[in-house]
């Protein structure tokens, strides 16, 4: 049986580090260096050391076994990341499995990572946004964000399967919490939609994102209920044209999603819709592949019901050059 002692040594610094006799974890906010010592049993089969999906990223034997050495971004290794209204924690597990899949591991031992939430700055006071008085006090804002999230993007021209980044807030000023929602939003060759523009549907059925489903678009977990970013993979649709996207911002109370208000992304792991906001709800997304018309109930006690605003966002270039990401690009996705 294996056995790891544990002095229970917590190391106070500039980062999150944990220390056990035989496992040394080191968190930063994007990162993770895991430190295993194992016995000469196990140090013969190094490959069967893993942190979640994760190969150590070095193996160095010693005189008594060896140190199997990781190395990885939190994005990687099939990290699970939850988030509480202070914390962002990214869950792992070191495990060794003699055998491969399905089979068993005979030893596991988690590895957390637990760091402050960033405070979160509305990227509307930076240049480059639009801005759009709705009604009421309400302010919405629609832009495109560079590939790390931290300011506007330089260019509104982006090669075929890169990923454009497109951000929409709501300043709530003095009104109660409220959720913000991409209701629809299609693409389309003209600034004002009419009988003869050209048109391609990325959200629809009252958030839905559809292109979720043909490619790799999404919606990128929030920082904040008023905000949302749309992660959507470049299609071939009027390629080297100007092309402008139409959406629909809807704001609602956030006590009360519904299958008329919400975001739902479609999981191809599990073959299914989920939603963006609680996953364990995500039966109201059920209706994307059908009809969304279900009506919101009478008498919810909400001081606030939901206010809309139409933008419009370009024009943008998709280009046919190949993408500087290196994304995939799903077969027969945006043809």
């Amino acid at each position: 049986m294996l056995f790891l002692r544990q002095c229970f040594l917590l190391c106070v610094t500039a980062v999150s580090v944990l220390c056990y006799e035989d496992i040394y974890i080191k968190c930063t906010n994007n990162s993770v260096m895991v430190t295993w010592k194992v016995n000469k049993d196990l140090a013969e089969k190094p490959f069967r050391l893993l942190l979640g999906s994760c190969f150590p990223s070095k193996f160095i034997r010693t005189a008594d076994g060896g140190e199997a050495i990781y190395q990885y971004r939190l994005s990687e290794c099939h990290f699970l990341q939850k988030r509480t209204q202070k914390k962002l924690i990214y869950e792992n597990e070191l495990a060794f499995r003699p055998k491969p899949k399905p089979n068993p591991a005979a030893f596991t031992y988690p590895v957390v990572c637990a760091s402050e939430r960033p405070e979160w700055i509305h990227p509307f006071l930076r240049p480059g946004f639009h801005g759009l008085r709705g009604q009421g006090s309400l302010i919405f804002h629609i832009g495109l964000l560079n590939d790390d999230l931290s300011g506007p993007a330089l260019s509104d021209s982006f090669p075929v399967g890169s990923f454009i980044h497109i951000w929409a807030a709501v300043e709530q000023q003095a009104h109660q919490p409220l959720m913000l929602y991409l209701e629809e939003c299609v693409a389309s060759t003209t600034q004002t939609l009419g009988p003869e523009s050209l048109m391609y549907p990325i959200i629809t059925n009252e958030g839905c994102l559809v292109d979720s489903k043909t490619g790799y678009s999404r919606f990128l977990p929030r920082y904040h209920s008023s905000s949302v970013v749309l992660q959507l993979q470049a299609f071939s649709f009027a390629l080297e044209q100007e092309v402008y996207l139409h959406c629909s911002l809807v704001v609602w109370d956030p006590e009360y999603p519904n299958e008329e208000k919400k975001a739902c992304n479609y999981n191809k792991d599990l073959g299914g819709w989920e939603l963006l906001d609680d996953p364990s709800m995500s039966d109201l997304c059920r209706c994307c592949d059908y009809s969304c018309s279900q009506r919101v109930k009478r008498g919810l006690q909400s001081e606030f019901r939901g206010l809309a605003q139409s933008v419009v966002l370009g024009p943008l270039t998709i280009t046919a050059s190949p993408s500087r990401h290196g994304n995939p690009i799903q077969d027969g996705h945006n043809s």
